[in-house]
């Protein structure tokens, strides 16, 4: 049965789409100037924009989360910047936004939604700073800083023969995983936050990042003991998978067996595998929020077969590390902010597990 918080965020996104296209032609007419603006393409990407605005709210809602859609709303504030939308335009386009739940959604989740949206809407209020990832007080920071430098060049080779160097002179390859690559990955998503590298340019750095990475892997890799399991997923059309791929590799340092089936599995193919090869310890990745949702529904399933009963079940990704008591409203069993933290939460969750300490 679903809670009244549950009802409101489904039944705002019943007419989501409703409500985008209707927010969209009453902006173009409250700001005719937005057509020459943005052209021809500009009143299709106001509605798709508005429509995820719509479902970040909504899955906010769902998940009894404000977190969540204050949150996007300072990533968006700067994310709109480098394509000339103004605080004003999102401002305006969420009011009309506002206006338009009002009269579409009856009491009391009308209310309800209202007061997500205007907390959001709150927190548009003065300038954000996004700060770099790569800061000198961190370890490794100088060569992270380097990596990235060669990443952003285009020095594809340059940046492999610079990685196998620091596991060749010593590095632990965990260090390499969290400080070198995790941290550069934060940076290359903030910098195309702030318009600073294109879409092309971070995912050619992602790019590299993974096959580097499958460069690294026979030198540490051994053969392992096979006595746990671990299988990770993501959720939905997912294509952010390298935070996923670094916790399988850390859980394969520790002797675990892995098995990485990607995103987009649908619940009954996933629940045939785990029946089949049954595991320790289920991972789950999602990254935009919107697909959070897909996370509830598949433990739900996975929590209604009895075969699975002894199935571990942790979560991570950007959501789980904006409101760190999300993983409680999925159901989850554990949630880990990174892969290096992954191997305590699951030495806590899967008896007779070896820490990252041992």
């Amino acid at each position: 049965m679903y809670s009244n918080q549950q009802n409101a965020g489904e039944r705002l996104k019943m007419i989501a789409e409703q409500i985008a296209e209707e927010v969209t032609l009453r902006q173009y007419e409250l700001q005719p100037e937005l057509r020459q603006r943005f052209g021809p393409s500009g009143i299709a990407r106001t509605r798709q924009d508005s429509l995820y605005h719509l479902r970040y709210l909504a899955q906010s809602v769902s998940l009894e989360s404000p977190l969540l859609f204050i949150n996007y709303i300072i990533w968006l504030k700067v994310l709109l910047m480098q394509y000339k939308i103004t605080a004003e335009d999102l401002r305006i386009n969420l009011e009309l936004m506002k206006d338009a739940i009002s009269i579409k959604v009856e009491p009391p989740d009308r209310e309800l939604i209202l007061s997500y949206l205007d907390m959001g809407m709150y927190h548009m209020r003065g300038e954000e700073s996004v700060p770099s990832f790569l800061q000198p007080d961190q370890p490794y920071f100088r060569e992270a800083e380097q990596y990235l430098g060669l990443l952003l060049d285009g020095e594809r080779r340059q940046a492999a023969e610079f990685i196998m160097k620091l596991y060749d002179d010593g590095m632990p390859v965990q260090d390499i995983y969290l400080h070198i690559f995790q941290q550069s990955q934060y940076e290359i998503g903030r910098l195309w936050q702030l318009g600073q590298i294109t879409v092309a340019q971070e995912h050619y750095c992602t790019a590299c990042t993974q096959s580097i990475i499958s460069q690294l892997y026979p030198r540490w890799i051994e053969a392992q003991s096979g006595r746990k399991r671990l299988v990770a997923v993501g959720v939905g059309e997912e294509l952010h998978e390298i935070g996923l791929r670094m916790l399988t590799d850390f859980f394969e340092m520790k002797g675990w067996n892995t098995f990485y089936l990607g995103s987009n599995m649908p619940a009954d193919s996933l629940i045939r595998y785990l029946k089949e090869q049954p595991a320790d310890l289920l991972a789950v990745s999602v990254t935009m929020t919107f697909h959070v949702s897909e996370v509830v529904r598949m433990i739900q399933v996975i929590r209604g077969h009895a075969e699975l009963d002894g199935l571990k079940i942790m979560v991570g990704g950007m959501p789980f590390n904006i409101d760190r008591d999300l993983w409680k409203k999925v159901g989850a069993d554990g949630y880990a902010p990174d892969a290096g933290s992954a191997l305590e939460i699951a030495a806590q969750l899967v008896p007779g597990t070896w820490s990252q300490k041992n």
